[in-house]
C-alpha cells in the first residue's frame, strides 16, 4: 500500500507541477491582462490545489489530509471568482482588450 501512495502522491506532484508550469507560460504568452489573469487563475487553482493534496497524502495522517482537502476546496471555490472579480474592475477601470479578442461582453455593461 505504500507504493501505490507513493506513486500516487508522485502523480499529483508532477500533474500539479505541470498545471503551474502552463499557468507561467501562459503570464509570459498571452497578449492582455485579462487572457493572464485567465491562465494564472486556472491553471494556479488546479496546480496549487494538487499540490496541496500531494501534501496532504504524503504526510500519511487523516487530520491533515482532511486539511489539505479543505483547502483544496477553497482553492476551488475562491479564486476564479476572485479572477472574475479583478477583470470586471480593470475592465471598467479602462483596461481594453487586445484587438485579437473576439468579443467584449462586459461592453454592454458598463456606461
Amino acid at each position: 500500500m505504500s507504493l501505490i501512495l507513493t506513486l500516487v502522491t508522485v502523480l499529483l506532484l508532477v500533474a500539479g507541477s505541470a498545471f503551474a508550469l502552463m499557468g507561467s507560460i501562459g503570464l509570459i504568452r498571452f497578449p492582455d491582462m485579462f487572457s493572464r489573469m485567465h491562465a494564472a487563475s486556472k491553471a494556479g487553482t488546479v496546480g496549487s490545489g494538487l499540490l496541496l493534496l500531494a501534501a496532504g497524502l504524503h504526510s500519511a495522517d487523516l487530520s491533515i489530509f482532511a486539511r489539505a482537502l479543505a483547502g483544496f476546496f477553497f482553492f476551488i471555490l475562491t479564486t476564479p471568482v476572485s479572477a472574475h472579480l479583478l477583470a470586471r474592475a480593470a475592465h471598467k477601470a479602462g483596461y481594453r482588450l487586445h484587438p485579437s479578442s473576439v468579443a467584449d461582453h462586459l461592453r454592454q455593461d458598463s456606461p
